[in-house]
């Protein structure tokens, strides 16, 4: 007699105009038999994402769509849907993105977590049909995460396009969330995952990596991930300043989280120098420059960096668009199963 799977897992889809992507989510998280819940949060669509999610359920009854009549972002979207669900694990699935089958499997099968995360396969839109035949196999190596390595993973650097240990997608315990009053901070429409995930690490979190690829990411080049707001960047390196404010880190740790406040806050200062310029006229964005010498060093940087930027050669093999070579990139660096063995 075949034991039964236990389905003790919810999935969350925060999705906004993903009409023509929605049903290739749901269907992927449906088809996995840990889960027992699955629930999109339609976030102030002014398509079809609702109907589209509903005309994909599987009539097992664990699909809870929830329809917000504005757009309220993704944090708040999650929020929501941690408190609507009851499983005691949690996973998040971009409306655009989908499971290989088997990935709950793959990641139940490791013990000793809070958070546990999988290596993620960037696929092109137009390559994600029948992508499962294409991803590799990976032996799992399990290996822990502590804070550092977390936030040094997230500082990118100018030659290294999107890679950043942040686009990995955890399940969670949600009695860790629970016990530490951890929710996704609203105010923030950007690097509101990292910021999740660095203030649990900042209280002891166990986050557990394995190279096995269960989750496919597309790259579009319209993605809503892909672009954010000046004010954005703002809110993101104020929310680093805030968990150095709070936790009690390490002096290690204390220094990492540092240097991402820095490495945001520059990104900021340049984009800000920029929109002054666009808006007010030269004059402006430079009075701004001199009235806050700090800010210059980011600025120059930044605008030589972009100045220069066509003669640097990309390092890094993740997130590019495929262009129809049909190769499938990867964010962890890993050995396929027939090559390690």
């Amino acid at each position: 007699m075949t034991a039964a799977v236990p389905t003790n897992v919810c999935i969350i889809i925060a999705a906004k105009n993903a009409a023509d992507t929605i049903a290739r989510a749901i269907v992927s998280a449906l088809a996995e038999p840990e889960v027992a819940e699955v629930v999109v949060i339609d976030d102030g669509s002014t398509d079809d994402t609702a109907a589209v999610a509903r005309a994909a359920d599987d009539g097992t009854g664990r699909l809870n769509i929830v329809r917000f009549e504005e757009n309220r972002g993704p944090a708040a979207a999650r929020n929501h849907a941690i408190a609507v669900s009851t499983s005691p694990l949690v996973g998040v699935l971009d409306a655009d993105d989908f499971f290989f089958p088997g990935r709950m499997r793959q990641l139940l099968a490791q013990d000793g977590w809070d958070f546990i995360a999988d290596n993620i396969a960037f696929i092109d839109a137009a390559q994600a049909p029948g992508a499962e035949r294409k991803v590799d196999r990976f032996a799992p190596r399990p290996r822990l995460l502590d804070l550092i390595g977390f936030v040094e993973g997230n500082i990118s650097r100018r030659g290294v396009r999107r890679g950043e240990i942040g686009f990995l997608k955890p399940l969670m315990r949600r009695a860790f969330l629970d016990e530490f009053g951890l929710r996704y901070n609203e105010t923030l429409r950007l690097g509101e995952d990292f910021d999740l995930y660095a203030r649990a690490l900042a209280r002891g979190a166990r986050y557990k990596i394995i190279h096995s690829c269960g989750y496919a990411a597309v790259v579009r080049g319209n993605s809503l991930s892909g672009s954010h707001r000046t004010i954005d960047l703002r809110r993101l390196y104020e929310a680093d300043r805030a968990i150095l404010a709070e936790a009690h880190l390490s002096g290690d740790a204390a220094a990492a989280l540092r240097r991402h406040e820095r490495h945001i806050r520059g990104r900021y200062e340049l984009r800000h120098f920029l929109d002054l310029k666009n808006h007010e006229g030269i004059a402006s964005a430079f009075a701004y420059a001199l009235k806050h010498p700090g800010a210059l060093p980011a600025i120059v940087g930044g605008i030589v960096g972009d100045k220069t930027e066509r003669f640097r050669r990309s390092r890094s093999p993740a997130p590019v668009a495929l262009g129809g070579t049909g190769d499938v990139r990867y964010l962890l660096d890993a050995f396929a199963v027939d090559q390690a063995e």
